[in-house]
């Protein structure tokens, strides 16, 4: 059976914890495992369990296939194939590429859900593979608790669905809780891929032949398709298929679910004093009420009530609950800068580096090597480098020399020397680089060797 991860997207509504770069599924909200993470673990679990053979596939943008596959590899995860899209066209395309690229069954599941009972996912999923088998498109509803206007619903009797609709407003959400016939829509399908193919070409052929397109087009590697989706329509499964189909039925959800989709959301998993204020850190709290604080430093709060705060170490926001939704239209302001593109930890794939301190003439970086990595041979025209090997043993390439360096040992790159760091140990390197020149951006570098073929 193929399960295959839906990993679009890059949460701009939880901004400024998530950004372009390192988009909340792939950020460690919740401890050290992602909500990726948490999903390929739960899906592979839960298939097993029935006694079916997983095969992942996971589909995300082309600038996150490393990071993908590395938290894969953290958690012991085997990804069979990724599909690299060069730019998100919404949930339509990417279903039907994981589709085309699979005769059998599939699960399709977003990558940044919560379900925190393992045991009522696999009941319901062997309920939905009854319902597939019978050339049925499953989906999973959610059976809300109270009225809420930010979540499509799924209107339905027993497991017949009778309808889709768009996130209403609050006197139709009262209406849709009050009748107890409709279910939140949570973006989890599941069907026979030839199924699924058919109701496309009923009811989206000029999408299903774009992605075909495109798909026979696709530059193939070991795992991976590079699929150029210039040209695909962006519209989401729901408007391309879903309200048409008659050949859907719905599994009601025995699982608590929240899609993490706004603070609101994620401030329901994290624990409250007894004024209702929320965090993930300690709060020295006086007057203060229905708080939610996300910081990585002790927060006093006085006097204040329906706050948002998100502390990080590049960016503040403060709003009130009530306008924590409209995030989304400042970081459109600002979509173009480096606040929203990049996280203060930039992930690589050989590891990740931290800008510490900047200046026009000089930087310092903390950098974190995995074992059995190392980056391109490469050079640069306008610095020089120190690297101090704060713990670990790295293999430095100097120009003609080789070396290596254990933990308090130093070593000076010249301006124009070819060179290279690798990690040959067991154990993360952890680096202290100090660049000084007359420039010391991350564009002057003339990569020579590459084993991540970014040359």
């Amino acid at each position: 059976m193929k399960i295959f991860i839906l990993c679009g997207g890059s949460g701009t509504r939880l901004w400024p914890i998530s950004r372009t770069d390192l988009p909340k599924q792939f950020a460690p909200l919740f401890g050290k495992m992602t909500l990726f993470q948490k999903t390929l673990l739960r899906a592979q679990t839960a298939v097993e369990a029935l006694g079916l053979e997983a095969q992942i596939c996971v589909s995300t943008n082309k600038e996150h296939y490393f990071l993908a596959k590395q938290q894969a590899q953290e958690i012991g995860v085997e990804i069979s194939q990724f599909l690299l899209e060069d730019e998100g066209r919404d949930s339509a395309a990417a279903l039907i590429l994981g589709a085309l690229s699979s005769q059998e069954l599939l699960l399709a599941l977003p990558s940044d859900h919560i379900i925190n009972d393992n045991e009522a996912f696999a009941q319901n999923l062997k309920e939905a593979l009854e319902l597939a088998s019978q050339n049925r498109i499953v989906t999973f509803g959610i059976k809300p608790t109270s009225p809420h206007t930010g979540y499509g619903y799924i209107h339905a009797k027993a497991q017949e669905v009778l309808g889709f609709y768009e996130k209403p407003n609050l006197q139709t959400a009262q209406q849709y809780l009050q009748s107890g016939e409709y279910f939140f829509n949570s973006g989890m399908f599941c069907f026979q891929t030839k199924c699924f193919l058919q109701e496309c070409q009923t009811h989206a052929p000029t999408l299903l032949q774009q992605c075909q397109t495109i798909y026979n087009q696709a530059k193939r590697q070991e795992d991976s398709i590079s699929l150029q989706m210039r040209g695909v329509e962006k519209i989401s499964i729901d408007y391309a298929l879903m309200e048409k189909s008659s050949s859907l039925a719905m599994v009601e959800a025995d699982f608590d679910w929240n899609d993490v989709g706004n603070f609101q959301a994620l401030q329901d998993e994290f624990p409250c004093d007894s004024n209702e204020n929320a965090s993930n850190t300690q709060i020295f709290a006086k007057d203060a009420h229905q708080n939610f604080v996300l910081a990585d430093k002790p927060v006093s709060l006085i006097g204040t009530q329906n706050l948002v705060v998100v502390d990080t170490k590049d960016a503040l926001l403060i709003t009130t609950q009530n306008k924590a939704q409209e995030v989304k239209e400042i970081v459109e302001q600002i979509k173009d800068t480096p606040i929203v593109k990049e996280s203060p930890i930039t992930h690589r794939p050989w590891g990740s580096y931290e800008v510490l301190e900047e200046t026009r003439f000089y930087k310092i970086k903390k950098i974190i090597v995995k074992p059995h990595k190392r980056l391109s041979l490469q050079k640069h025209f306008h610095r020089n480098e120190h690297w101090i090997v704060v713990s670990g043993s790295a293999l430095v390439t100097n120009g003609d020399e080789e070396m290596f360096l254990h933990s308090n040992q130093s070593t000076y790159i010249p301006m124009g020397s070819p060179h290279r760091l690798a990690n040959p140990g067991k154990i993360d390197l952890v680096l202290i680089e100090v660049q000084m020149g007359e420039y010391v951006g991350e564009d002057d570098i003339v990569r020579l060797e590459d084993d991540f073929a970014r040359i």
